[in-house]
Order: C-alpha cells, then sequence, then structure tokens
C-alpha cells in the first residue's frame, strides 16, 4: 500500500541535501572544542554551519546557539529567562494558552511565575491579554505559527506591548520557517526558537536564536560552549544537515508556500464537505496546517481508520502522542472536551502532492462514517 503522509508538523523527511552535508561531517573527525588541527576542522565546519543558518534566518552567526532541539531551545528561554540575576526584579514569564508544551510545561514549573495569556477562538492572544502585562513580567513568549491548527499569532502587538513594560520577547518559529517570511534581524525579537527535523533536517539539533545582550542563564552545567548557554559537544554533522535543510526551505519559501497554500485549499474544500466537520484556526494560518474537528467522532479511532487506508495524520503535538486526552490547544480555544478530542492535525511539506491529498479526501467519508459509529455504540 501506498503510504501517505501528512505529518510534517511533527517531523518532515530528511531532504537530500541535508542528508548529503551529514554525510560529508561525519568523516570529518575530532571534537570541535579541542586544540589540534583535527579539532580545529572540525570547528571550522561548526562555524560554517552556523554562518549557513544565521544567514538563512536573518541573523547574525554569534546570535545562534546550538540546542539539541527546539524543547531545549524553548527551556532555555523561559526558565533561563527567568533565573537570569538581570531579571530579578522581575520574576515571572508570560506565554501564551495555546504555546507548544516545551514552552507551556517550562513555565508551569515556574512555581506561580508563569502567566498565561488568554486566547480568542481562533487561538489569537487577545488584546486584553496583552494589556495585562506589567513591569513583573520579564519574558514574554508567543508561538509565531500554531503547531496544531497553525493559526499566525501578531507578533508586532505582542512585541509592542511587551516593550511598554521593559519586558523581551521570544516566540517559538519552528512551524512558520521555510513557509512566513522569518527575519530574525527584522522582528523585533530578542530570541526565537528553530528546530531542523520541521525543516527536513535531522532530528536532534535546534537552535535559539538570541540577541547577545538578550537576559539569559544556562539551565544545564557543563564546559561552557554555545556562548555558556549550552554546555556540551555540538553535534557537528547534524548542525551541518540543519543548516542544509534551513538554506533550502528558505530559498524555496515563496514558491512552495503558494504551492503549500494551494494543496491546503484543495484539502480544506475536501473535508469542509463532509458533515459536521470544523475547521480550525481563524482565517490567519500558515499555508502548512489543516486542524479540523469531526464531530461524533473520537479522533483516536478515525486516526487509526485513516493509517488503516494508507494516510499519516496526527491528533495534535506529536510530543504529547499516546496521551489519550483533549487537546489543550482547543480547550484554551474555547472548545468542549468532545470538540477537542474528535480534532485531527493534515500537515504539509517538502514532499507533499496532490496524490496526498486526494488519497486523504477519498479516505475521509467511510473512515469518518465507521469512527462516528464507533462512537455512538
Amino acid at each position: 500500500m501506498m503510504r501517505h503522509y501528512l505529518d510534517h508538523a511533527a517531523t518532515s523527511p530528511l531532504r537530500p541535501a541535508a542528508l548529503e552535508a551529514m554525510t560529508e561531517a561525519w568523516r570529518q573527525i575530532g571534537n570541535p572544542s579541542s586544540q589540534h588541527a583535527s579539532g580545529r576542522a572540525a570547528h571550522a565546519a561548526l562555524e560554517d554551519a552556523r554562518e549557513r543558518l544565521a544567514a538563512a534566518l536573518g541573523a547574525d552567526p554569534s546570535e545562534v546557539v546550538f540546542t539539541g532541539g527546539g524543547t531545549e531551545a524553548d527551556n532555555l528561554v523561559v526558565l533561563g529567562g527567568a533565573g537570569d540575576p538581570a531579571t530579578s526584579g522581575r520574576p515571572d514569564v508570560a506565554v501564551s494558552a495555546v504555546e507548544h508544551p516545551a514552552v507551556r510545561a517550562a513555565a508551569d514549573a515556574l512555581a506561580g511565575r508563569g502567566r498565561i495569556l488568554a486566547v480568542d477562538a481562533d487561538g489569537r492572544v487577545e488584546a486584553e491579554a496583552l494589556a495585562s502585562l506589567d513591569a513583573g513580567v520579564a519574558w514574554v513568549s508567543v508561538m509565531w505559527v500554531n503547531n496544531e491548527t497553525g493559526t499566525v499569532q501578531p507578533l508586532p502587538a505582542v512585541i509592542e506591548a511587551a516593550r511598554r513594560v521593559g519586558a523581551s520577547v521570544h516566540s517559538d518559529a519552528v512551524q512558520a520557517v521555510g513557509h512566513l517570511p522569518v527575519s530574525f534581524a527584522d522582528s523585533g525579537l530578542d530570541a526565537m526558537t528553530v528546530s531542523a527535523h520541521k525543516l527536513g533536517g535531522p532530528v536532534g539539533v535546534g537552535a535559539l536564536v538570541a540577541r547577545r545582550e538578550a537576559p539569559l542563564s544556562p539551565v544545564t552545567r557543563g564546559g561552557g560552549q554555545e556562548r555558556r548557554l549550552r554546555s556540551g559537544t555540538v553535534p557537528v554533522a547534524l548542525a551541518a544537515g540543519f543548516a542544509a535543510a534551513a538554506v533550502e526551505a528558505v530559498a524555496s519559501r515563496t514558491r512552495e508556500s503558494a504551492r503549500l497554500g494551494a494543496l491546503r485549499g484543495r484539502l480544506v474544500a475536501g473535508v469542509a464537505a463532509l458533515p459536521d466537520v470544523r475547521i480550525n484556526g481563524g482565517d490567519s494560518v500558515g499555508p502548512a496546517i489543516l486542524n479540523a474537528t469531526f464531530a461524533g467522532a473520537r479522533a483516536d479511532d478515525l486516526l487509526l481508520l485513516l493509517d488503516a487506508a494508507g494516510v499519516d495524520a496526527s491528533t495534535g503535538s506529536a510530543c504529547t502522542a499516546g496521551v489519550h486526552q483533549p487537546s489543550e490547544v482547543l480547550l484554551a480555544m474555547g472548545r468542549s472536551e468532545a470538540d477537542a478530542s474528535a480534532s485531527l492535525r493534515f500537515s504539509l511539506g517538502w514532499t507533499s502532492t496532490d496524490a496526498d491529498v486526494d488519497a486523504v479526501v477519498a479516505a475521509l467519508p467511510e473512515a469518518l462514517a465507521r469512527a462516528r459509529a464507533a462512537a455512538a455504540r
């Protein structure tokens, strides 16, 4: 059976350019922190990857801090920002109610110092929530594009509200890079998270792009690599693959965004034609993610039936996969527990084709009927 992969928001297939870059880098021996010739060669390869990634993201190479992935980068901001001595008079971190678990769980761990910013029915941060920010807030973290619904957040308004009270601003841009114009220099942000495997790079590497003056402290201790914010030997090959994937994704963004937007439009039309289906996320959404609520069905049942038909989709964030509970994102948007438990995410990427969309549209009617029948028993 031919598989149709519509789960790029969880992880996107490895790009050939990334594989080629890693294959070449894996031939290089040496720790990039070592002083001998092999170490210096590894260091040069690492810095080349840093420079290429920075250029793709509109950042200075000195602002790129390699991490083990998006989760670590998010934790560096939420926990490292709250713990920095420069923010001692500002004990709180404010995050939106629809953040990725890497941000939301870190904020919850701050023992009452994590403030939650309410969102509207489309998942966008409410103006009233931004108006509630005060001088007790050190960092504000609002993701660029939501990983479950594709909702694009009003970052200019977030940054303006944070600046009003002197807070620093972070955005998880994992689902934005390669789909929307992203320039760290032009964004007004103080820090930004990116992840390789969402772009067609390798799993196991990400980056926190942070201004040199951003008030951050390390959350782990060690040898002091990566501006003393993230100790540990940086995997040169993974960094090289990350940079290659990012360069390719950003270079093709304009063309790919239009192509994926057209595919998403066809998918929306096919899904919305089914009875009692609601498309989530509103009008301001990225081109690669579609989240829909299938009333009267259990999302897990529908997911398994589509899987049997050769379609790979998701019930939400892959970081909570296997946990049978309503989507926290949809609950924050005001959905009922029943609706939040009846929603699927279809996400597109660089390998997506018309055939993938056709497969979903063809498989959904029967799968939905069977899922609703099972839920009614």
